[in-house]
């Protein structure tokens, strides 16, 4: 209905954006320098980029590098060491935009910013050998099934590419067996039908089998916030009353 071809450049950020959207917001939105910035309101607010010029997987899979004159670590989240290229931990910066505290809260300051003066993010995130930065989900987000941690977005990204599906969020619920579940929420496009039978047999063989959905749920929207963010505690609250499940018959996964 548009004719976006005079659109040239501009920021994604947010949220975590589906690699197959950004390939769309290249395509057909003409978009070829759109550019992904991550990082946090208390770190003013951007810590890595993407940059133009940088190759289309670089540009469409992660947030980019660092900023100049800003420190990045990830680290393991129970023991707070640096993990190894390539393995996924929290993701923590420094640096001069990182804020002095929250205000009039200093309990809470002191549960984000470490005596170091390091900003925990709460984001799981990967770093590669150039020093691109990939977010692959919230600590608090992350499934634990019988041992096995399993991130959202990794099945996010590839129910994604069924083409009968808009949108689609993933979340752990209660399980007695596995302590934890997968179930995903899924937007389909406009006119479409689907059942889970037919995305448990998209799943099957391509992704790992205890990654694969044991829930779904068709929806017409999210529960979000104000600013629009997917509000995934009150997806699972919904979702524990809909399937009746006992939380508290379930194992600690603590």
């Amino acid at each position: 209905k548009f004719d976006l071809t005079s659109l040239r450049t501009g920021i994604m950020a947010g949220s975590l954006c589906p690699v197959e959207v950004m390939k769309k917001v290249e395509s057909k939105m003409h978009m070829n320098e759109v550019q992904v910035g991550y990082g946090m309101t208390e770190t003013s607010p951007i810590s890595t980029q993407t940059r133009v010029g940088a190759p289309l997987e670089k540009r469409v899979s992660t947030v980019g590098q660092i900023h100049p004159h800003v420190e990045i670590k990830i680290v393991h989240q129970e023991t707070g060491q640096v993990v190894p290229i390539g393995e996924a931990g929290e993701l923590c910066t420094r640096g001069y935009n990182v804020m002095l505290g929250y205000w009039n809260n200093e309990e809470q300051t002191k549960l984000s910013i470490d005596a170091a003066r390091w900003m925990h993010s709460g984001d799981l995130a990967t770093m590669d050998e150039e020093g691109y930065i990939s977010i692959v989900g919230r600590i608090k987000d992350m499934i634990i099934r019988g041992g096995e941690n399993i991130y959202p977005k990794e099945i996010e990204e590839f129910l994604f590419t069924h083409p009968k599906v808009s949108d689609v969020q993933v979340i752990g619920i209660p399980d007695t067996k596995y302590g934890e579940e997968v179930m995903a929420w899924v937007k389909l496009r406009e006119g479409e039908s689907a059942t889970a039978d037919e995305l448990k047999e998209f799943c099957k063989g391509k992704i790992t089998h205890f990654k694969i959905p044991k829930h779904f749920k068709f929806t017409n929207d999210f529960p979000m916030t104000v600013t629009g963010k997917i509000r995934k505690v009150e997806m699972r609250h919904i979702s524990i009353k809909e399937l009746n499940l006992d939380v508290a018959d379930t194992p600690n996964q603590n």
